[in-house]
């Protein structure tokens, strides 16, 4: 009887522990502190445990530190004072669209800067084809970063471009991300490239699992996907280094993907995302290639790159989110594959349709997360009210990362909004202006649309109440993962 009071007594003082710790965390959203004290307090042991796993946000201390360093050390392309560009009188862009453009400098640190160009990739196909192009004609260095990389296609397309350019003497610097691309990290491939002369680094290790609580969540993950080659050219999306097929996830195949090919400054803003990530995990101080880039001059759009992490402030993608958003005056286009909003993006998006914005979402209708998947479909009913057109695409999982504005401004890249983009991974975005570019990217868009059927609120106000309980069970469990 004693030592079932001492433990009941034991467990309450762990419990009030976790819960002031939760209380006392900087930067977590309301609903993620109830939530973290619902848990730990109706179910004490499980709770904790799953807080130690995933209740800090933290990241290694040692990687943390050295990106920072980078961050402030490293020359940043086209940076020439501490002042923030004015994108409306330096560029002359629209007095709306403008100050977008230090939203995104304040994050990165990365200014506006014009003389762009860029080329959408018509699949994913194709897009590995331009890369592996690029790379055969590389002739002085490649540097890669992808969260997925397998051994299929397309990814051995690029395994063997590599080992080529290595071989004639470019220097190939490759990041792969520790958990998404454990596949080829621990095969043979891996090991080729390094003898080949490929420069290797497993990005985040993951390391011992009993140690993580210890050294940061597992699942803060490097989730960029960043091709620069020569400071000359630079890709951008959301696709990984995989075949369409997708063959770890076959089931929700073919992955539907947008990747676009960059020209101009823009490239050496990336090379800079690179740089950091590099030097946060290697020895190897890049500053001298990017100190002796040249800035390439001409006519083209103004870009910017956005990359965020936990090395840079917090809520930082949500924030340029909601500023897009807000920014609409006349047609506002999202495609995402994760929609599980924070409460000012999902604020956003039904403001723009109430205001009289032409607001349109499209996610796919089958999701490889079928927590997302439920989690998505609570946001329904208020999205639909609002006004907001919203589409389901059921030719595979629709994997694009898309928002155009007022046909004039795009973002892509590899953040999608969801709480995992805005407080876990590591992702890059580039934002720009141009119509005509714009227009194609929001054609792409339209094509899902066009092959999706809409849904209705009708359709969802006629769920079974046990569906939407379910849904909104998976929306409270968000703020947690």
């Amino acid at each position: 009887m004693q030592w079932g009071w001492i433990s009941a007594a034991t467990t309450i003082s762990f419990q009030i522990l976790f819960i002031i710790r939760v209380l006392l965390r900087p930067h977590r959203q309301p609903a993620s502190r109830v939530a973290w004290v619902a848990i730990i307090g109706s179910l004490p042991i499980l709770g904790m445990i799953a807080y130690l796993l995933l209740g800090e946000t933290h990241l290694n201390e040692r990687i943390l530190q050295r990106i920072r360093e980078a961050i402030r050390r490293l020359p940043i392309p086209g940076k020439t004072s501490n002042a923030l560009i004015d994108a409306e009188r330096d560029f002359g862009l629209h007095p709306r669209l403008a100050p977008l453009f230090r939203v995104g400098q304040s994050i990165s640190g990365y200014p506006p800067m014009g003389g762009n160009s860029a080329a959408l990739m018509p699949d994913s196909d194709a897009a590995i084809t331009a890369m592996v192009r690029d790379i055969d004609a590389a002739r002085e260095h490649v540097h890669i970063s992808f969260y997925i990389w397998l051994s299929d296609n397309n990814g051995m397309k690029v395994v063997e471009a590599l080992k080529r350019a290595a071989g004639r003497g470019v220097t190939c610097r490759v990041m792969a991300d520790d958990l998404g691309s454990r596949r080829l990290i621990h095969s043979r491939h891996w090991r080729d490239m390094q003898a080949a002369g490929v420069r290797l680094v497993r990005a985040l290790p993951i390391g011992n699992l009993l140690q993580r609580p210890f050294r940061g969540r597992f699942d803060m993950r490097n989730h960029r996907k960043v091709v620069v080659i020569d400071n000359r050219v630079t890709y951008c999306g959301s696709q990984n280094c995989a075949d369409a097929a997708f063959r770890v996830k076959p089931r929700f195949a073919p992955w539907v993907d947008l990747v676009t090919r960059f020209e101009g400054p823009v490239v050496l803003q990336n090379q800079h995302l690179f740089a950091t990530d590099w030097f946060g995990h290697t020895d190897e101080d890049l500053t001298e290639l990017l100190a002796t880039a040249a800035i390439p001059a001409g006519d083209g759009f103004v870009a910017q790159v956005i990359g965020t992490s936990a090395a840079v402030r917090y809520a930082a993608m949500p924030e340029v989110f909601v500023s897009l958003m807000n920014a609409a005056a006349r047609d506002l286009t999202v495609t995402t594959p994760y929609y599980v909003p924070d409460e000012p993006i999902q604020a956003a998006l039904c403001a723009a349709a109430r205001r009289g914005v032409n607001t349109t979402l499209t996610v796919p209708t089958r999701n490889d997360s079928w927590i997302v998947a439920g989690a998505s479909r609570s946001y329904y009913r208020e999205l639909l009210e609002a006004g907001v057109k919203l589409y389901e695409y059921p030719h595979g999982l629709l994997h694009t990362k898309a928002l155009t504005v007022d046909g004039k401004m795009t973002m892509i890249g590899s953040a999608n909004l969801d709480r995992r983009s805005f407080d876990l991974n590591f992702e890059n975005n580039i934002l720009f202006v141009d119509p005509a570019f714009t227009a194609d990217i929001h054609a792409r868009q339209q094509t899902y649309t066009n092959a999706a059927p809409p849904v209705t609120l009708d359709m969802v106000m006629n769920w079974p109440k046990y569906r939407v309980l379910w849904n909104n069970v998976l929306a409270m469990v968000g703020p947690v993962l």
